[in-house]
């Protein structure tokens, strides 16, 4: 019956229309309510304790982060670089993508952010190049859900304060399946890019230049150097993911004010303000949802939940399966964030009963969510690329589905195969 109450009463709130956050919150009234304890302080409170938490502070300095990167150029030189590096080959521009994607993604981790820089920078130039719009913006949109995987994940920040895991050791456990999403897109998009090939739409490129790829290296080596300064000062427990946040901000600032010169200082307060209202957005997120997730604890709902998953519990690769069906279901109606909110509390007494390592179903869970962002009807990165790219929604549904099959894919071989993640984390460690 709890179990009924919550979620019959979070998902009426939605069917209503209403935000997401304030939905958490009227399901945790009507919890409240179920179980005889209604007290207005006890909200507030929650709400309060639950965004003051030190780890949560880099979301707003990694937003900043990626707000400055993108005002001062360096987005620009990443993609500069990759160009001159592979934009070449035939195809070259869904290799150009990968990549941008990826390094982009390894200082903001913000998947939205993220895809916007890049599809504004290379949409236009596939479009000019004779590329199947549709397809290359799918090909951007699947690029952009590394973001969520690779640190410095903004998702894995707000997973690891629910769940209160490392946050060094889930980014740290990210870094080779971020990896392995970009290989296995840039091999979707060989065989994609064949079709065109043969049928000699795509323009003809460049040849190589070996004086224009170190041109474009020394102009976009102090982009390039952020993520290696991040990563490896985390590694090297020169500072916390929090300190990292400041440390790419004052970073990105610095370079783009006094090495490219495109950063304005009349530009930061515009900045600032559109890096708040998105991290206001996501820490009241987290405030609404962390009183659900104290009430989902109160009304005893994980053990309830791993009653009807004991069928499974013995058998760790299966439970896994099952667990990232239910959540590729529930990725199509919920956007990333409230996804994580709501079931990380509810699934991790299940996972710590399997004895299934935690840092690893973190990885995988976050990857199943960044999925998430790929599906029809919600498709949070779909709308954005659509926009971006003035394609309809329609036609960008139908060129991401191979890159989205295929990240499903990898996403189910590392079920079947934990090492995968767990080995290179254990290296990197």
């Amino acid at each position: 019956m709890t179990i009924f109450v919550f979620v019959g009463s979070l998902l009426g709130a939605m069917s209503l229309g209403m935000p997401i956050a304030f939905a958490l919150l009227a399901s945790g009234v009507a919890l409240m309510l179920h179980l005889g304890n209604f007290d207005t302080q006890i909200l507030a409170q929650n709400m309060l304790e639950g965004v003051n938490n030190y780890p949560l502070m880099a979301v707003p300095f990694f937003m900043l982060a990626g707000e400055l990167m993108n005002a001062g150029g360096l987005s620009q030189r990443i993609v500069r670089v990759a160009d001159a590096a592979v934009g070449h080959v035939r195809g070259g521009l869904g290799y150009v993508a990968i990549i941008a994607a990826t390094v982009v993604a390894s200082i903001s981790g913000s998947a939205v952010a993220d895809t916007a820089a890049v599809a504004a920078l290379l949409i236009p130039m596939m479009r000019k190049a004779g590329y199947n719009v549709p397809r290359a913006a799918g090909l951007i949109a699947a690029g952009g859900i590394i973001a969520p995987v690779i640190p410095p994940s903004i998702a894995i920040v707000v997973f690891g304060v629910v769940a209160q895991i490392s946050i060094t050791k889930l980014f740290l456990a990210g870094i080779a399946p971020g990896a392995m999403m970009a290989f296995t897109l840039a091999a979707t998009w060989y065989f994609c890019a064949r079709k065109e090939m043969r049928s000699g739409k795509l323009a003809e490129v460049q040849p190589f230049s070996l004086r224009r790829l170190l041109q474009t290296l020394r102009e976009g080596v102090w982009a390039l150097v952020l993520p290696v300064v991040i990563i490896g000062g985390m590694k090297i427990g020169a500072f916390t993911p929090t300190e990292a946040a400041v440390v790419a901000v004052v970073y990105a600032m610095a370079i783009g004010r006094f090495v490219y010169g495109e950063l304005k200082l009349r530009d930061l307060p515009s900045l600032i303000v559109t890096a708040s209202k998105t991290s206001s957005t996501v820490l009241f997120l987290v405030a609404c949802a962390l009183v659900s997730a104290w009430l989902i604890t109160i009304a005893n709902i994980p053990a309830q939940v791993t009653t009807l998953l004991d069928p499974f519990i013995d058998n760790k690769i299966l439970l896994m399966f099952v667990i990232m069906v239910l959540v590729i279901i529930v990725g199509t109606a919920l956007d990333l964030m409230p996804t994580i909110l709501i079931m990380t509390p509810i699934l991790m007494p299940v996972i710590t009963k399997a004895g299934i390592d935690p840092v690893y179903f973190g990885v995988m869970f976050v990857l199943n969510n960044a999925i998430g962002l790929l599906t029809p009807p919600v498709g949070t990165v779909l709308n954005v690329v659509a926009g971006t790219s003035r394609c309809s929604l329609d036609s960008v549904i139908g060129g991401v589905w191979p890159f989205l099959l295929s990240l499903t894919a990898l996403m189910f071989l590392f079920v079947l195969f934990p090492q995968l993640i767990l080995v290179p984390a254990s290296w990197l460690r």
